[in-house]
């Protein structure tokens, strides 16, 4: 029987209930593997946080094979077809422990390495796959065009062009031949969330349809013909409609102009934005082509809101069908159905998950996105053999230089919860023996210490979505969620307010600051190490630096910092957005009376020459 005729006589045979519970996307707290049964659930989630057990590869197998089990289940009522399990994995399977976590885009598109984006995708499936998992929400694909956007550090790039070569490479990473090292990929946000005026998140873009396909819809062309299985619809609207709601946008380009074949998911109760009387919501969703419904724990509600729908006529029966044909579509062509369980899967809980080959992956990631953006007198590389001061808060947090989805929704600090990676301190300890670290530089406040050089890391704190939006006033809404509470503290905002009010770091962080401040007034030179999501104003702390690295959120392997910094190798990476010099400042490349404080594609080598 082909594949089609499996889909066809599976929909033939199922009633209104099964179609719609193969429909429904509910969080894994807020459902059992006996309800996975009983309501014919097609897909379950894990949300930011969100963790079984003790959050080993051991307890997510375990976990997902029970839901396996459950929706394969035969009897009176049932008919067996398997669940499909999604994460955001968005940077390594960053919601587990002992994960290898690499570089948020933002760095690997100053990398701009299509060939290590297909291996940093191909070790995230290896491990997404020991946990017995096959869906990730990855990659994203918004052309973030303000630095304000708490999700800036998503996206590869504010150039298209770019946006869409490495994300072309990362889904040819992690879905392959879709043979047993694949996952399924998921392209987001369908579309223009990086372009919402002031950067809000789950904002407004306002441009013409050519500019939307000029810079919002080319780099998911390239994704799509990489065959990229799924699309997840974006909480923002376009000139005033919701995309969630848009049937322009989902049915009439995506899958009819681009022929995109895959589900449309949509995002964490993202359909609740289109109306206050549920049913209506799920009636403009589900006609305007949303196909899986992400319904955290609103689900019951779901189901019982699309039946009475279609039953009163609302929802056309044919709509439901396609969307169904869609989701097992999907299960078909990853080859779900000839799957063994996951507890019996070739990957699951295999020594692949946070190892030393895969680590080495993300190290080579950490070096190439380093961009180093002032060099002066000759402080870089700082020789291994000098007497190094380390200091600053980011220098030995690996919480900090992960930065949001990493193990909680938001992040965390300290070491405690990102473990097996190195915090930059512990990379630069490994190799220069008379490296000393106080990260106040209370060490200087008694006699001299005689340092050669500071290494100096500052920078951002974690934070995910529009929790780490910048802007004045206005609350913000909880977006993707955390599922549980976020493990240690963090310094963002935790109470819907935005990160900050303006991208000037010296103001938001002054403390940062001071510590530059203090290091200069005791004649030692500074290289500043700044750990970020985006590019941020930071005229003060360039002028107090003698050299300045932006680091970006480097992820778990920290040692790949100090291999640059030390000089065994040199610096490669370039912008892949415009500096700002103020926080008025939103420039892009290709703008008219473009003057940012540096250019896309700017970046120094090691003897302060342009890469």
């Amino acid at each position: 029987m082909s594949a089609e005729s499996r889909i066809d006589d599976l929909v033939a045979r199922m009633t209104l209930r099964q179609k719609v519970g193969q429909m429904t996307q509910p969080e894994r707290m807020h459902i059992t593997p006996d309800e996975v049964r009983d309501h014919h659930i097609g897909s379950v989630l894990s949300g930011g946080g969100s963790t079984p057990g003790e959050n080993r590869p051991a307890d997510w197998v375990e976990m997902n094979d029970a839901f396996w089990a459950a929706s394969v289940e035969e009897g009176e009522g049932l008919l067996p077809i398997p669940l499909l399990y999604g994460v955001d994995a968005i940077h390594g399977h960053n919601n587990v422990l002992g994960a290898t976590v690499f570089p948020h885009n933002i760095g690997l598109g100053c990398a701009n390495d299509p060939d290590l984006m297909v291996r940093i995708a191909r070790a995230t499936a290896l491990e997404i796959l020991a946990t017995g998992v096959e869906w990730t929400f990855a990659p994203t694909l918004a052309v973030a065009r303000d630095d304000h956007w708490g999700r800036t550090y998503e996206s590869y790039s504010e150039d298209p062009e770019r946006v869409g070569t490495l994300g072309e490479a990362f889904v040819r990473g992690l879905q392959g031949d879709l043979g047993d090292e694949a996952v399924a990929a998921c392209l987001k946000h369908w579309v223009g969330d990086g372009g919402t005026t002031g950067g809000v998140d789950q904002g407004e873009t306002t441009c013409s349809e050519d500019e939307l396909r000029r810079l919002h819809i080319a780099p998911y062309l390239p994704a799509l013909r990489a065959g990229a299985l799924s699309v997840m619809a974006s909480y923002n609207s376009w000139n005033g409609e919701k995309c969630h709601g848009h049937r322009g946008l989902l049915t009439d380009l995506l899958k009819g102009e681009l022929g995109f074949e895959g589900l449309v998911v949509s995002d964490w109760n993202g359909i609740d934005q289109l109306s206050d009387d549920y049913v209506e919501a799920i009636v403009q969703s589900v006609n305007a082509g949303v196909d899986l419904f992400m319904v955290p724990d609103q689900w019951r509600d779901f189901i019982d809101g699309t039946i009475a729908a279609v039953e009163a006529g609302r929802i056309p029966m044919d709509r439901i069908d396609d969307a169904v044909r869609r989701i097992l579509r999907v299960k078909e062509r990853y080859g779900l159905f000839e799957r063994p369980r996951p507890a019996e899967r070739p990957h699951s809980d295999t020594a692949l998950f946070g190892s030393a080959a895969h680590r080495a992956i993300a190290r080579e990631a950490v070096r190439t996105s380093l961009v180093c953006l002032k060099n002066e007198g000759g402080h870089l590389p700082v020789s291994k053999h000098a007497r190094i001061l380390v200091t600053g808060r980011n220098a030995n947090d690996r919480g900090h230089q992960c930065g949001g989805f990493t193990v909680a929704w938001q992040g965390t600090s300290g070491n405690e919860h990102v473990q097996g990676g190195t915090s930059i301190w512990e990379g630069l300890h490994a190799v220069a023996p008379h490296a000393v670290l106080s990260p106040d530089a209370s060490i200087l406040d008694g006699e001299s210490a005689g340092f050669d050089v500071a290494i100096v890391v500052i920078g951002e704190g974690p934070y995910a979505e529009g929790l780490g939006d910048v802007r004045s006033g206005g609350t913000v809404d909880p977006g993707s969620g955390g599922a549980t509470p976020t493990p240690g503290p963090v310094e963002t905002s935790q109470g819907g307010t935005p990160y900050a009010a303006t991208l000037d770091h010296h103001l938001n962080h002054p403390e940062d600051l001071a510590t530059l401040e203090k290091i200069r007034a005791a004649g030692i030179p500074v290289v500043t190490v700044f750990v970020s999501g985006r590019p941020v104003v930071v005229e003060h702390e360039i002028d107090a630096s003698d050299a300045f690295v932006a680091a970006w959120l480097p992820g778990s392997e920290g040692a790949g910092v100090a291999d640059v910094l030390l000089g065994d190798h040199d610096f490669q990476g370039t912008l892949s957005f415009s500096w700002p010099r103020t926080d008025s400042d939103r420039f892009n490349r290709g703008d008219d009376a473009y003057d940012p404080r540096f250019p896309y594609g700017f970046g120094l080598n090691a003897e302060g020459h342009r890469v």
